[in-house]
Order: C-alpha cells, then structure tokens, then sequence
C-alpha cells in the first residue's frame, strides 16, 4: 500500500494534515476512516466485459443523465432497468451493485443516492471541494477525476478567491505536475467538508477536459439518510 503524502501547509491548525491512501484491494476504502485522511482509492483494472457493457450504454445512450435513491438489496434491478436491460446492461448493473452494497455497509445507510451520468464535457471544471461527508466517484469509460493533495493547494484560491482566473494561473497550486488523476476503473472516496471534523480540508478536485469526440460514463454515490 501506498501514501500519497498530503502535508498541510496551509490556513489550517498546525497539527492538522491530509494523506491519500491507495491500493489494489478493495479492503483499502475502510481507511477513509483514518481521521488524517481525505481520499482512498481502490486501483483496479476493468474486465474487458466491463469496459464493452460501458462502450455499448454510452452508444445507445449518449445524453444518459439519471439520479436513483437504491438500497443494496435493489440496486441492480433498478439500474438494470435504468440502462435498459440489455446484456450489457446487466454486466454493468452487477458490478454497480456490488459498489452500493459496499458503500452502505461501509457507512452503514439504508440506501445511497446513485447517479449515472454520460459527459462529453467538464461537469465541473474548476476545483471545487464538495458539501457533502463522502462521495463515492468511479469512471467506467473515458478520462478520470483529477484532484489536489493537501499540502499543495491554497484553498483561499477557491471559489471567488480565484479572482476569474483560471486554476492554473490562479495560485491554487504552483505546477501542473501537482494534480494527481484517477483512472477509468478506479473506485475514489472522497472525504467532504462534511465530515466530522474535516472542515477546511474536504477534498479539492474537479471533472477533467473531455477530449473532443470522446464521452465519459461516470457513476457517483452519496449518502441518503433516512
């Protein structure tokens, strides 16, 4: 397992610090619970199945844009139905069900907010942190989140800090080679500024450039409390 060092030197207290965590094994999200974590990130490879169910509902459904309130136990009719029940859509709705089952054990919900969405564009193109506990992000086709570990972000430059200056001549950060990406495949946790005790230092990310001609098919889950 590996550490992506996240020091903080910024407006933080002087103790307090942010690290990513990675792994091949899917045992790796429960570290998001370390309290000095702001990120985890499951490195996987898809199967060829995976990535052809992603290729096929992208084709036939190139504007798809669709938010489910699933539990565990209904998920992959739900989503099955959602992508429109073909084979493909079946080979993608086990592996998003086995996600949401993960996810609500983890965090221990009833159900999760799923949404699936097809983009041939930044969702959202500047960095950003997010209002939210956790999220739950994962490309299954297309270019990845990118994001900022802690130590090289000046949060004051987010939002109107920017001052209408793009992220990368804003002083957010100082070089291009500081943002780290996730890859198709990947399963990312990302701590919000909602989690407890995680004010100030949610994590800083935001949606890639899609290249021309290209979409991306992304699933993300939020917590959906009862």
């Amino acid at each position: 397992m590996s550490t992506l060092d996240m020091l903080s030197n910024q407006s933080l207290q002087p103790f307090q610090f942010r690290k990513g965590m990675e792994d091949t094994q899917h045992t790796v999200l429960t570290d998001i619970y370390q309290e000095d974590t702001n990120i985890v990130v499951w490195k996987r490879n898809l199967a060829n199945n995976l990535e052809q169910a992603a290729d096929a509902i992208i084709e036939s459904q190139p504007t798809l844009e669709e938010l489910l309130v699933v539990s565990p136990e209904e998920a992959f009719d739900s989503v099955k139905k959602l992508l429109g029940g073909s084979p493909e859509a079946e080979v993608l709705a086990e592996d998003i069900a086995n996600l949401v089952d993960m996810f609500c054990c983890l965090f221990d919900l009833k159900r999760g907010a799923l949404r699936m969405t097809v983009l041939d564009r930044a969702m959202c193109p500047r960095f950003h942190v997010d209002r939210v506990p956790c999220r739950l992000v994962t490309t299954y086709q297309g270019i990845a989140t990118e994001w900022l570990p802690h130590n090289v972000a000046d949060r004051s430059k987010l939002g109107t800090g920017n001052m209408d200056k793009p992220d990368e001549l804003s002083g957010l950060f100082d070089n291009i080679s500081d943002i780290q990406q996730l890859k198709s495949g990947d399963v990312g946790l990302m701590k919000g500024e909602l989690w407890h005790n995680n004010e100030g230092a949610g994590l800083i990310h935001r949606s890639p450039q899609v290249p021309n001609n290209t979409r991306r098919l992304v699933l993300t889950l939020d917590f959906m409390n009862d």
